[in-house]
């Protein structure tokens, strides 16, 4: 009797805290932990987005991948994207703007490097962690760096380098000087000259796509309708080129895909560069916003000496091209969210405006 009493104690009584230990932490796990009414966490995982070991970005409940069909590019950082909406709130479907989301809501985006990009599953190196979190005053933006040994991620508004390096698609090793922007320069791309700070991505039409989750691939806006965080989306859904799917796309729609991720947020009636008179946005059908034959508001070193925006038929005569060949702080567009150029999006902006019926630029 007393043997058995002893495999009981050595055995079955550790197995049931075992149990009820891990019963505890998987319903802990489960709760994000997000109070809009408080000041931001110091540290990534208080709020609770990611189970278990957060650098393998695994979602809590309540947090739902995403990914859109065209992203804005970020000197080749891979992202991953998330959403978080509390119980009982959803967002309206709505293809005008950016998805409403409502008060309560944060959107998480982390920004990583595959050691080799052949191989995107395998190890990686996450540099930061922006939130958007939707507070009764506003959008309130968030950013988290990761430490070295990828175990955490520190609140740090100020802005911070990293040197950052990987093997590029074609072989070669890259390395870079990374730039976390500061909280105010993140601004300058989210805000709106209605004095409104806004998210960029999330559009209907950027989301339309399938994503592999963990339950089988669904189309996204089908599965947010589903879980309930996105309200009366039709049947049909309008859907945004992919800017590097040649087979589906002609040149014209990937590049104005390309730009309105890009360039549209801020070149647009309602962004911060809208007294340029350029707008890029994917609604803009006007040939002269769009910078045919225009003329720029302000010269010098950032038009290259040439002397409109765009020249049909010739990019090497074209403003556009020249700024987005460039890594010159003074030059470059975009101006803040990359130090490298982005090759293959300058091929197919210059391929696009190669293909153009050549006419000649003349001053009115």
């Amino acid at each position: 009797m007393r043997t058995f009493v002893k495999l009981l104690l050595l055995f079955v009584l550790p197995a049931a805290i075992v149990f009820q230990l891990v019963s505890c932490n998987m319903g802990k796990g489960s709760q994000v932990s997000l109070d809009i009414t408080k000041e931001p966490f110091k540290k990534l995982s208080e709020y609770n987005f990611f189970a278990g070991n957060i650098s393998e970005l695994k979602p809590n409940d309540r947090v739902v991948p995403y990914d859109l069909i065209t992203p804005l590019y970020t000197d080749y950082a891979f992202k991953a994207r998330f959403v978080y909406m509390p119980e009982g709130v959803s967002t309206e479907y709505d293809t005008t703007q950016t998805l409403q989301f409502p008060v309560g809501a944060c959107l998480i985006k982390n920004f990583y490097y595959p050691e080799d990009f052949n191989k995107p599953e395998g190890k990686r190196r996450i540099i930061e962690t922006r939130l958007l979190i939707h507070r009764q005053s506003g959008w309130d933006n968030l950013d988290y760096v990761w430490n070295d040994e990828q175990t955490e991620a520190v609140l740090d508004n100020a802005g911070d380098i990293k040197k950052v390096s990987w093997i590029h698609y074609d072989g070669s090793k890259r390395e870079i000087d990374y730039v976390i922007p500061n909280k105010n320069q993140c601004k300058s791309c989210h805000w709106r000259n209605d004095a409104s700070f806004t998210p960029i991505g999330p559009k209907v039409r950027n989301l339309n796509r399938d994503y592999a989750y963990a339950t089988g691939a669904e189309n996204q806006l089908a599965h947010w309708a589903k879980i309930g965080y996105l309200e009366n989306v039709p049947a049909e859904n309008p859907k945004l080129a992919d800017w590097k799917d040649s087979t589906h796309y002609s040149v014209e729609l990937r590049t104005r895909a390309y730009l309105d991720v890009n360039c549209g947020h801020c070149h647009s009636p309602n962004g911060p560069a809208y007294t340029s008179g350029l707008h890029l946005n994917l609604e803009n059908i006007e040939a002269e916003h769009l910078g045919i034959c225009k003329a720029p508001v302000a010269a010098g070193k950032a038009t290259g000496n040439r002397l409109y925006d765009i020249v049909p038929g010739h990019p090497e005569q074209s403003i556009l091209s020249y700024r987005v060949m460039s890594d010159d702080p003074g030059v470059k567009m975009p101006e803040i969210g990359r130090t490298t150029v982005h090759t293959e999006g300058v091929e197919l902006i210059n391929r696009w405006i190669s293909e153009m019926k050549a006419q000649d630029c003349k001053p009115e």
